[in-house]
Order: structure tokens, then sequence, then C-alpha cells
């Protein structure tokens, strides 16, 4: 008979596939922590785990711009020239009203394609 040696385990943790060798520290106050605290237990992981899913997964969006500032005051003042539209239609008629109408959404127009991504 041959003696085959039989690998002894070490014990211990096993090794990770992918090491988390970088480390960031998060200051939170009573309030946030237990937000966290009680959003991880919902998600049924760890707090640490739960912040880097958010971080990968989760989508910010920006602050809006002045460009896209000044669109948002057109069309606010473009709202009120479709009242004065309504307004003119009563007192001269529906044709006046529908050519100023038109001249409004042309420029409606404009700016809601300078306001797409």
């Amino acid at each position: 008979m041959e003696n085959v040696p039989v690998k002894k385990s070490k014990g211990g943790r096993p090794l990770q596939s992918l090491k988390k060798d970088i480390k960031i520290s998060v200051r939170f106050n009573r309030q946030e922590y237990f937000i966290l605290k009680e959003k991880a237990n919902s998600a049924g992981i760890k707090p640490s785990a739960y912040i880097r899913q958010v971080v990968i997964k989760a989508k910010i969006t920006s602050k809006i711009s002045v460009e896209e500032m000044q669109l948002f005051r057109q069309l606010a003042g473009m709202a009120v020239n479709i009242n004065q539209v309504a307004r003119v239609c009563h007192r001269e008629g529906l044709f006046e009203a529908m050519q100023y109408f038109e001249v409004y959404r042309k420029q409606l127009d404009g700016v809601m394609q300078k306001l797409k991504p």
C-alpha cells in the first residue's frame, strides 16, 4: 500500500477572490447612523455592504445648471403667454388665438429640444 499524503487544512478563514484593500472612513451623526442601520437591516445585509451597494448602483442627479434654469424661466413665461392666448381667444376669436398659439408652440418646441439630454 502506498501512503498518499493528505493535505491538512490550516484552518482559519478562506481566502477571498477579490481583496478589499482600500479603506474609506465616513462619519455619521446618530440619526444618520440609525437610518443606515435600519435600511441595511431591511435589505438583510451589513451596513458596510449596504453602503457599497448604494455607491455602485445608486444614481445621483446633478444640480440644475444655469442654462437649464434659464430654460425653465422661459417655460414659465410661455405659460403666462398661453394664458393670454386663451384670453385673446375669448375676446377676438379663434383664428387670432390660433396664430398666437402657433408662435408659442414653435418657441416651446425649441426650448424642449434644448432641455433633452
